[in-house]
């Protein structure tokens, strides 16, 4: 079913459904997604919607509203090194409200993930991870996108020191 338009219509009512328990585990489950017991899944996260079949939730875990999962990279019809990778969260875990899980990533048992966290590196078991403050980093001279087309090393090359 991996992004099927069945699996996409289904997360897409997992986002919105009642029954964090209940109702959209079972959704997520039956695009793919692998979920142990007792997981909580609140409203409006979004589970890879290409890739389901790539993200593990193991038991006892707590994500947060508007979490995102992404176990895939994809900008346009632009490919930029290995777009799919597996996201493994352990049980115990609690997620913030508004995090974001990138591709690749390992949470181990028992973390807490703080509100707001971009994770894009694998979060030790029992570590409480959270954001930096953001902040300005570098001067853009040359934009990503320009006249419709991504030009990623125009960008990358670009940037400038603040």
């Amino acid at each position: 079913m991996r992004g099927s338009l069945v699996s996409r219509l289904l997360g897409k009512l997992a986002m919105i459904a009642p029954g964090g328990f209940t109702v959209r585990p079972w959704l997520h489950k039956k695009r793919g997604v692998k979920i142990g017991s007792n997981v909580w899944i609140s409203q409006y996260v979004y589970i890879d919607e290409v890739h389901p079949e790539n993200v593990v939730i193991k038991e006892n875990v707590t994500i947060g509203l508007r979490c995102t999962i992404f176990a895939h990279f994809y900008m346009g019809r632009y490919s930029i090194g290995k777009n799919v990778g597996n996201v493994l969260i352990e049980k115990d875990v609690y997620i913030g409200p508004n995090c974001t899980i990138l591709k690749g990533v390992t949470i181990g048992e028992g973390s807490v993930i703080a509100a707001g966290s971009v994770v894009s590196k694998n979060v030790p078991p029992g570590v409480l991870y959270g954001p930096s403050p953001s902040l300005p980093l570098a001067r853009i001279a040359s934009p990503l996108i320009k006249g419709g087309k991504v030009d990623y090393e125009g960008f990358l090359f670009g940037l400038k020191k603040l």
